[in-house]
């Protein structure tokens, strides 16, 4: 049982003045809890209780994030039968910390930074299991079947476009801070033969540029410092397969501002009455504003070529923060 659902596909260009070409928005934000994050976290948990089952043991799952990972393992574990603990940084919000705690889930604060919070979990929480357990640790974006979850969003847009329309997609756009989310659209891609050529543009804020920096140092750096207010971004590195997907499948990787991740948040807010997080709102920013970013990426667009907006979603939000972020841009 896969605890993720098909998302919706939008066309959301009667909503940009003068696009340079068809924009359409993946909806993830409609995912049970609330990102993108439950389709390659689910897979991995379904796929774990089905391998405990042989060994007759209760199952629990562990997990650390900025928020929506967190929130992805917690209600698969609910919805799965499993009991699960969360161990979150200081910069979570409450909002999803209640969320957390209403879907069950123990939640533990620790750490300043995700990477923080993830080797207490490991070391602290996981390392002082006995036998009787059979752990599932669901890292917020390094697995094979957290990618291979995540990508069933592009099988899903081959089944959503007609062959014309397939034909017309010239790139897909999303946010990046650990990389889960771009190696699970990458891999979607390539296994599917319609879209297997088609780039990526992978958007990250100035004040969390893991894949900037590994990009520029050939190899995965991990930042000293990362304060973002795309909290979900936050991660101190890249993956190391998404540095290895940049090497073989076109990408084109951009910095913007947090100040620009608060705008897209504040737009598709004012344009479509729905709440996303800044994590989110960065890659909206390029298709609702800063177009020109599209053909730096994907070449020269006409009005009938197509770009896929990955909508990821994120639950650390609420309208009390969209109106501070009114107030800081």
């Amino acid at each position: 049982m896969e605890p993720s659902i098909k998302t919706t596909l939008a066309n959301v260009t009667n909503h940009i003045a003068d696009s340079c070409c068809q924009v359409y928005f993946k909806n993830e934000y409609e995912q049970p809890s609330g990102s993108f994050k439950l389709r390659g976290i689910g897979h991995l948990i379904s796929k774990s209780l089905d391998k405990a089952k042989s060994e007759n043991k209760p199952v629990r799952v562990f997990s650390s994030s900025g928020g929506n990972a967190g929130l992805a393992a917690a209600y698969a574990a609910q919805l799965l039968g499993a009991k699960c603990c969360v161990v979150l940084p200081k910069v979570s919000s409450q909002a999803v910390i209640d969320k957390l705690k209403g879907l069950d889930a123990e939640v533990i604060v620790q750490g300043e930074h995700w990477g923080q919070a993830d080797d207490y979990l490991r070391t602290e929480v996981m390392g002082n299991l006995d036998d009787s357990v059979y752990p599932v640790y669901c890292h917020p974006f390094e697995h094979e079947l957290i990618w291979e979850g995540h990508g069933v969003m592009i099988d899903e847009i081959t089944t959503q476009l007609c062959p014309l329309e397939l034909s017309r997609v010239k790139g897909v756009i999303c946010s990046v801070g650990g990389g889960g989310l771009y190696n699970g659209i990458v891999a979607g891609l390539e296994r599917n033969q319609t879209l297997s050529k088609v780039p990526v543009l992978a958007v990250e804020t100035k004040q969390a540029p893991t894949f900037t920096e590994a990009i520029s140092a050939n190899k995965v750096v991990t930042l000293t410092k990362v304060k973002t207010l795309a909290t979900s971004l936050a991660s101190p590195y890249i993956s190391e397969k998404s540095l290895r997907n940049y090497k073989v499948h076109k990408t084109h990787v951009e910095l913007l501002d947090d100040k620009d991740a608060l705008a897209g948040t504040i737009k598709f807010y004012d344009t479509f009455h729905l709440l996303i997080e800044p994590a989110c709102g960065v890659a909206i920013n390029v298709a609702l504003d800063k177009q020109f970013l599209l053909e730096k990426a994907f070449g020269p667009l006409s009005k009938d070529d197509m770009v896929i907006v990955i909508v990821c979603g994120g639950s650390a939000t609420s309208l009390e923060a969209l109106n501070e972020y009114r107030k800081l841009i």
